[in-house]
């Protein structure tokens, strides 16, 4: 097999035989892709198709064609639409992460500690970056089971073996979050500006995927209860069919009473039916002209009691008056404090706030931060005095 020499030689492949590789990836499910219909696809010119299958591009298995698993995974990737859950690669990312800080707190040289360091930063950024791809591929595949897969028996199979991924990306992210809290002496080492920015995205999208495992878990226990309901009106249908085919329904149960008893049509609308009226009975009869009577003086009533219209609106009424309020972003603040080392309150102290704020905006920014994310701090038993108030001394769990 060939390689592709750079990148713009395989850009240009791939550009060529765009057509090509557009229909082949969007009949990646059907079993086969037949050479003829691809020879078509460009022009009949066979050494194209020859040239992908030498650079690996594709796969050539005698009368049809499929994409080579490199590319196809590639595509799926990028696109999102992949159905694999690759919990591993979130691991493997994790066991290079632990391993890059090792080399980075043995290494003796400026320069090479700076290039771990690096490493050290884009391994955080894929396992976030993974692991968000796990929580999405996992929600559409436990979306597409329950409604797309028509065997009640392999649904709840897939269903729960979901479930097991879940509890294998749970596992990871726990993983993730345990390096991140563990590693202080690499941390207090190499926490610079970027890496502090990178820790708290990395947090920040691990505890926005336990928040969608959780809903994930809820979806998967409501599908599976759902599938057992279901089953069990299946069974019970099968079963009345059966002494209904046996000629022992009323016998075997009590369905004549249950059906006696029961208005299946009581939530049904009442049905109107419009009877136009003839014109003869509306020119000649009595009852008809007393209609007409009827009709017009409902008409001139409905007249009268028409409301006027209001003025239209001028420039001075559509014009609006703005106020601009200035706010501290918490969320901001408290990702910070989590990459500080010092406690809560003399953290809201020293802040470098956007515009002043007084001492008794900086307490209510204290308690407001102490209660809002009171799961993610350590509230200890010690307190301290400051300013005449006395507070307790909080620290980033």
């Amino acid at each position: 097999m060939n390689n592709f020499r750079s990148i713009d030689e395989l850009i240009l492949a791939l550009s060529r035989e765009k057509t090509l590789l557009k229909e082949m990836f969007a009949k990646r499910k059907t079993l086969s892709f037949r050479s003829d219909f691809a020879e078509q696809l460009v022009d009949f010119k066979l050494d194209r198709i020859r040239y992908l299958v030498d650079y690996g591009v594709i796969r050539d298995n005698g009368n049809f064609l499929e994409l080579e698993d490199v590319y196809l995974k590639f595509f799926e990737e990028v696109l999102e639409v992949n159905e694999e859950i690759n919990v591993e690669s979130v691991k493997s990312n994790i066991d290079h992460l632990n391993e890059t800080i090792e080399y980075y707190l043995q290494e003796t040289d400026e320069g090479q500690k700076y290039g771990y360091l690096r490493e050290v930063r884009r391994s955080l950024k894929n396992v976030a970056l993974n692991t968000k791809r796990n929580v999405i591929d996992l929600k559409r595949n436990v979306d597409n089971t329950y409604k797309n897969e028509p065997n009640y028996k392999i649904k709840k199979s897939k269903l729960k073996h979901l479930d097991e991924k879940r509890d294998g990306i749970k596992l990871q992210i726990r993983e993730a979050e345990r390096v991140l809290d563990e590693q202080t002496t690499f941390f207090a080492m190499a926490m610079d500006s970027d890496l502090r920015i990178v820790v708290d995205d990395v947090r920040a999208d691990l505890n926005e995927s336990s928040h969608n495992l959780i809903e994930i878990e809820k979806q998967i226990i409501e599908y599976l209860n759902l599938i057992d309901y279901q089953s069990q009106i299946l069974k019970k249908i099968r079963l009345i069919k059966y002494f209904r085919d046996q000629q022992v329904l009323e016998t075997n149960t009590d369905i004549k009473n249950r059906i006696q008893n029961m208005n299946p049509v009581w939530m049904e609308p009442n049905s109107g039916y419009r009877i136009k009226v003839s014109l003869n009975f509306l020119r000649n009869a009595d009852e008809g002209l007393a209609i007409l009577r009827e009709v017009r003086e409902r008409k001139a009533l409905k007249g009268v009691g028409k409301k006027k219209l209001a003025e239209p609106l001028t420039v001075d009424d559509l014009s609006v008056d703005s106020a601009l309020q200035q706010m501290v972003d918490q969320t901001e603040m408290k990702n910070s404090f989590a990459a500080s080392s010092s406690d809560l309150f003399r953290f809201v102290m020293n802040y470098k706030y956007p515009y002043d704020i007084d001492l008794e905006g900086k307490l209510v920014l204290f308690c407001e931060i102490a209660s809002q994310f009171y799961d993610e701090l350590d509230f200890t038993d010690r307190y301290e005095d400051a300013f005449g108030y006395e507070y307790p001394l909080i620290y980033p769990r």
